[in-house]
C-alpha cells in the first residue's frame, strides 16, 4: 500500500501548483494566442507541464538522492533539459531545427548515462543484441516519442490524459520484475492525473511544449528503462503498441504532408483529433474518445506481453482495426448529419 503515497503526493502536488503556474504564465507572457489551426477562442496561459516536473521530481527526489549518480541521475539532468527548452519556445518561439537539436541532446544524457536499447526481440526471432545500432535507435526512440505526444496535445486533456494511461500501463508491465520503475510512472501517473483537472475542456491552462515534450520523454526514458529490458518475445513491439495512438498519429502526419508536398515539420489540421473535431464531435467527446482508444492499445499491450504465443499473429490486427476506425471517421460524419436532421 505505501507504494500509492508517492503517486497520491504527486497528485495533490501538482493540483496545488497548478493555479501558480498559470499565475506565472500571464505574468511572463508564456501564452498561446488563437489561430487558424488552434481550437481554443482567447489567449490561454502555457507552462503547465512546470507543475507536473517540479511535482514529479519533488516526490521522486528521495529515489534520486539514494541512488547517487545512477540511471535516475541521468533521466533528471536529461528531462530538466528538455523542460528548459519547453519553457523557452513557450516564451519566444524555437525553430523546429533548433528543438530537434536540443532533443537530441537530451536524448545523448541518457546514452552517457547507459539508458539505451541494448537488444530486441521481434516476433519469430531471437534476442538480437544491437551492437552499433544501438544509438541511433535509442535516439530515434526517445526523440521520436518526445515528438509523438508533443503532436497530440491539440485538444484539451489530451496529451496529459494519454500520457497518465501510457505510465499506468507500463506500472501494469513492470510491477515485480523491476524495483523502482514501477513506482516512477505511477508518480509520473498521479503527477498527470493531479494537473488534468485543470488542463481537461475547457482548459484553464495548457500543458505548453514544457508539458508536452518532458511527458514525452520521460516516458520514453522510462520505456527503455523496464519495458524494453524484458526478454519476451515482443520486446520492442510492446512499447510500440502502448503508444499506439500518439506513434500512429504522427507517422500518419508524416505521410500526409509527404504525400502533400508540405514540409513534414510543417503544422496543420489533420490530426485524428482535429478530423474527430470537424466530424462534428465536441472536445470532451473527442478526447474521451481517444483515451479509450489509448486504453485499447494499453490493453492490448498487457494482453500480448502476457500471452506471447498467439501475439505475433494479433498485434498487426491491432494496429489494422485502429486504422480502419480512423478510415471510418467520415461515416460517423453523416451518421451525426442524420440524427441533427432528424433532431430539426
Amino acid at each position: 500500500m505505501k507504494e500509492f503515497i508517492a503517486p497520491a503526493l504527486a497528485f495533490g502536488l501538482a493540483f496545488a501548483l497548478t493555479p501558480l503556474c498559470r499565475k506565472l504564465a500571464f505574468r511572463i507572457g508564456a501564452l498561446d494566442y488563437p489561430g487558424e489551426r488552434k481550437v481554443h477562442r482567447q489567449a490561454m496561459p502555457l507552462l503547465g507541464g512546470l507543475a507536473i516536473y517540479l511535482s514529479f521530481w519533488a516526490v521522486s527526489a528521495p529515489f534520486l538522492l539514494a541512488e547517487g549518480g545512477g540511471q535516475l541521475q541521468g533521466l533528471f539532468w536529461g528531462s530538466t533539459l528538455i523542460l528548459l527548452l519547453g519553457i523557452y519556445d513557450d516564451l519566444k518561439g524555437l525553430s523546429y531545427k533548433v528543438k530537434l537539436a536540443g532533443q537530441f541532446a537530451a536524448a545523448f544524457i541518457l546514452l552517457a548515462y547507459n539508458i539505451k536499447i541494448e537488444f530486441i526481440t521481434l516476433p519469430f526471432q531471437e534476442i538480437t543484441f544491437l551492437g552499433y545500432f544501438v544509438i541511433p535507435l535509442t535516439l530515434f526512440w526517445v526523440v521520436g516519442l518526445t515528438n509523438s505526444v508533443n503532436l497530440i496535445d491539440g485538444v484539451d486533456g489530451l496529451a496529459t490524459g494519454v500520457s497518465a494511461i501510457a505510465a499506468i500501463v507500463m506500472f501494469a508491465l513492470t510491477w515485480g520484475e523491476f524495483p523502482l520503475i514501477p513506482v516512477l510512472t505511477l508518480i509520473l501517473a498521479g503527477a498527470a492525473l493531479g494537473f488534468l483537472p485543470h488542463n481537461f475542456s475547457p482548459a484553464r491552462i495548457f500543458l505548453g511544449d514544457t508539458g508536452s515534450l518532458f511527458l514525452g520523454f520521460l516516458l520514453a526514458g522510462f520505456s527503455i528503462m523496464g519495458v524494453t529490458k524484458q526478454a519476451t518475445l515482443t520486446t520492442l513491439i510492446i512499447p510500440v503498441i502502448i503508444f499506439g495512438l500518439p506513434i500512429t498519429d504522427t507517422f500518419y502526419a508524416i505521410w500526409r504532408r509527404f504525400r502533400n508536398g508540405q514540409p513534414i515539420f510543417k503544422a496543420d489540421k489533420g490530426h485524428i483529433h482535429h478530423r474527430l473535431l470537424d466530424v462534428g464531435l465536441t472536445t470532451r467527446q473527442t478526447v474521451l474518445i481517444l483515451y479509450f482508444c489509448s486504453i485499447y492499445f494499453g490493453a492490448a499491450a498487457i494482453v500480448f506481453n502476457r500471452f506471447t504465443g498467439f501475439s505475433r499473429y494479433l498485434i498487426p490486427l491491432t494496429f489494422a482495426l485502429f486504422l480502419l476506425g480512423v478510415k471510418r471517421l467520415e461515416g460517423l460524419s453523416d451518421l451525426l448529419s442524420t440524427d441533427r436532421k432528424r433532431e430539426m
